[in-house]
Order: structure tokens, then sequence, then C-alpha cells
């Protein structure tokens, strides 16, 4: 019993000696399915799941808009990571997104993208006919939520 004690006193001190944001960082993914089309336009949209190592966890609704020299379609599925948070709630909103693309059939997928201090790692693949590139935003919001 006395080592667990010390033990609790020392990760407090630690903690202390820290931000609490830096006590509380976890690790998030997200496992995502998303159709849509491009011409001049892009639009896309689709589901997913957002598991954290802290136990949070969410459905959530994507979209993704944009414009540029593009035309297409294609669905892709994939699995995402986060940088590090400290509450799921940091990851819903719009992300910055810029891609070049260029497939037909089988098609593959990897994407980096931002929100502030927040990042967004993805990697998907899928069916598709697309050439181009275009820019826009990538936004994740609860399911359930009003999409516009």
């Amino acid at each position: 019993m006395r080592w667990f004690l010390c033990s609790v006193l020392m990760i407090g001190l630690v903690c202390l000696g820290a931000s609490a944001a830096q006590c509380a960082m976890t690790k998030c993914t997200i496992n995502f399915h998303l159709s849509g089309w491009s011409a001049f336009y892009k639009t896309a949209s689709g589901s997913g799941t957002i598991t954290c190592g802290n136990g949070q966890k969410a459905a959530v609704h994507i979209s993704s808009k944009g414009g540029g020299l593009t035309a297409g379609k294609s669905e892709i599925s994939g699995h995402g990571t986060f940088s590090e948070v400290s509450s799921i709630n940091e990851l819903f909103g719009s992300y910055a997104t810029t891609e070049a693309h260029a497939g037909a059939g089988p098609a593959k997928a990897a994407q980096v993208m931002t929100k502030g201090p927040v990042s967004l790692e993805f990697t998907g693949s899928g069916e598709g006919i697309d050439l181009g590139f275009s820019f826009g935003g990538f936004t994740i919001s609860k399911a359930g939520a009003k999409h516009k």
C-alpha cells in the first residue's frame, strides 16, 4: 500500500510540473468511408468512428468540399491518425486540404491535413475515376448534428 501511495504522489508531482493538458494527452484514430464526385467543384461525404486511447469514442459525419481543376467519381474507405489532443472535442471542425489526384479503377489515397494545432494523417483505398487537383475543407462533425 505504501508503494502505491508513493507512486500516486510521484505521478501527481510530475503533472504539477507540466501543464494539465500535457498530462491528459491522448492519441485518437478514425476509420471512415467516403464517396463523392467532382466537376471543377469537388464534394464527398461519408461516415466514420473516432476512437481515442482515453476511452472516448464518437460516430462522425464527414464532408469534403473544394474547388480546382478536377473531374471524376470515387469511393474510399480508410484509416487516419490524429496528433495528440486532450479531448475528442478538439477533433471536430474543418481541416484545410490540398491534393493532387489521378486514377482509374482501384485507387489509393494518402493525405495530411491541419486544423490549427491538430493534424490528421490518413490513408485509404477504394474505387474511382478522377483527375486533377483541388483545395478546400474536410469537416468532421458528430453524427446526428445538422449538416450544411
